[in-house]
């Protein structure tokens, strides 16, 4: 009998057909006489509002941080449409990044010239970017063509810049687009139907996506018990679709390091028998964020050819109340040996991590990066566009934040405060309790339960659960739904632990 997992309409994304991005490239044309149907143009000033001031000032265009204009271009341009951008006199890489993603969704349609006024390559190439992660949309489940005021059509972009001929630029920019493709993939698995990303259907769609750049292995669930992974088969016990881990191996010749990533893939989280409410449950499909970005970087990195072995591990399960699931009350036992007493079946996701951390651990990595939608709580602290940072290395978390900050994704330290150690040895019958006892400081509880899975090894836990899901309006390089946060912060982190 077929089971519950293959008989869905499958319809998770496959090899090849994540959202198409439109080609980019540079070029050194001026503005007025550059070659597209609609020109992106940045106003920093005066200067920048030479032959355009009148039509600016009708258009009640003042400059105002983030405010774009669109009008007519009449005889001042080659491109029928301009699309004026407020910029700030000297814009950052990330504050280009951003504008490039607000006048591409403003330009909609056609080929398009953003003239930004990069200060240079690092410039250039995050305006280029912001281009591609601007024409993001999730389009796989629609039926009849999406509304032209929602659906930008841009067929190519041209990035204006003095450095186009730069052997440099056209180098980085050719990275940045392998990156950009990565983070589409992400969002387009965050964004998935729970039912047709199941389990056994991501692994899937991960080995189809990452098996021509890096080496990828499935473990069943009876791989997974004979690997005694204890957390991951708890967990996915109470679905009839059951639990995987994939793994994936990047492994160059001259690798200066290890890098070990892991990433929380719950596919669905109804929160088991400790369930949810129906408005906590609505948007439970992205609770598999954490895994599809570093799945997501981990075949970015192998891409860009980086001199630093990466092991990533993907635990994947659909957490799920039945008379099989894991009950409150319950001890697993993960695959370092440790005994776990589950307390709340809704604290899922640092469960799987377990397993995956100690898997990760075993191989002797120089460093490990896990990844989840863990905790609430964060979202609390942190809010929904930014993510914490917590670790047992005060080097690697300072590494992650600024990849962060050079990325362009919001990350903030937090503590794990010493007192959680004991807090999360309390169990009476058990190592290790799951589940805080109190409603204060769950992402410290968290993390420092997660920190127990990795020894002496350095470690950096991203909590992302507030940034890796938009539910509001599209801004920046942000879309609706899935964002792929965390996918250009952890390449940036691997470049950088590569040239140590």
């Amino acid at each position: 009998m077929p089971t519950a997992s293959s008989t869905s309409a499958h319809r998770a994304p496959r090899a090849g057909s994540t959202t198409p991005l439109p080609p980019v490239t540079l070029s050194t044309a001026k503005p007025e006489t550059a070659k597209a149907d609609v020109l992106v143009l940045g106003i920093r000033g005066d200067d920048d509002r030479q032959g355009f001031a009148d039509v600016l000032e009708t258009m009640g265009f003042t400059g105002e941080t983030d405010q774009v204009v669109s009008f007519p271009a009449g005889d001042l341009a080659t491109a029928a449409v301009v699309v004026a951008v407020a910029l700030p006199a000297e814009p950052t890489a990330a504050q280009l990044r951003a504008a490039a993603a607000r006048g591409i969704r403003a330009a909609r349609r056609g080929s398009v010239a953003v003239a930004l006024h990069p200060a240079g390559v690092d410039e250039a190439v995050a305006i280029a970017e912001g281009v591609r992660l601007g024409c993001y949309r999730f389009e796989a489940y629609r039926t009849r063509a999406a509304d032209a005021a929602e659906k930008p059509r841009v067929t190519s972009a041209v990035v204006l810049t003095p450095f186009a001929r730069q052997s440099s630029a056209q180098r980085a920019l050719e990275d940045a687009l392998m990156v950009t493709e990565s983070v589409a993939r992400a969002r387009d698995w965050t964004n998935t139907p729970p039912g047709d990303l199941r389990p056994a259907d991501f692994a899937e769609s991960i080995t189809e996506f990452a098996g021509d750049h890096v080496k990828v292995a499935v473990w069943d669930e009876k791989r997974l018990a004979k690997e005694r992974c204890g957390g991951i088969l708890g967990v996915g016990r109470g679905s009839d679709a059951p639990p995987r881990l994939v793994t994936l191996s990047y492994e160059p010749k001259d690798a200066t390091g290890h890098l070990a990533l892991v990433g929380k893939g719950i596919t669905f989280d109804s929160g088991g028998l400790s369930i949810k409410t129906g408005a906590g449950m609505a948007t439970m499909k992205i609770d598999m964020s954490g895994a599809a970005s570093v799945v997501a970087a981990t075949v970015a990195i192998a891409r860009l050819g980086l001199p630093l072995r990466v092991t990533a591990y993907a635990c994947l399960a659909e957490n799920m109340p039945s008379g099989s699931a894991t009950r409150p009350g319950d001890v697993l036992t993960i695959r370092n040996g440790t005994t776990i007493e589950v307390l709340n079946t809704d604290a899922e996701g640092r469960i799987v991590l377990a397993d995956g951390l100690s898997l990760a651990a075993e191989t002797g990595p120089d460093h490990i990066v896990d990844v989840a939608t863990l905790t609430g709580a964060c979202v609390v602290a942190l809010g929904q566009r930014t993510a914490g940072v917590l670790g047992n290395d005060d080097a690697l978390t300072d590494a992650v934040l600024l990849a962060a900050r050079n990325a362009g994704e919001p990350m903030w330290p937090l503590p794990i405060a010493e007192e959680m150690r004991a807090t999360v040895r309390s169990s009476s019958i058990a190592d290790l309790r799951q589940h805080n006892p109190k409603p204060s400081g769950g992402t410290l509880f968290a993390a420092a339960f997660l920190r127990e899975f990795v020894g002496d090894t350095s470690w950096a836990h991203l909590d992302i659960a507030g940034p890796s899901f938009n539910e509001g309006s599209a801004y920046d390089e942000i879309p609706v739904g899935g964002t792929g946060f965390s996918v250009r912060t952890l390449v940036r982190l691997a470049a950088h632990l590569a040239e140590r």
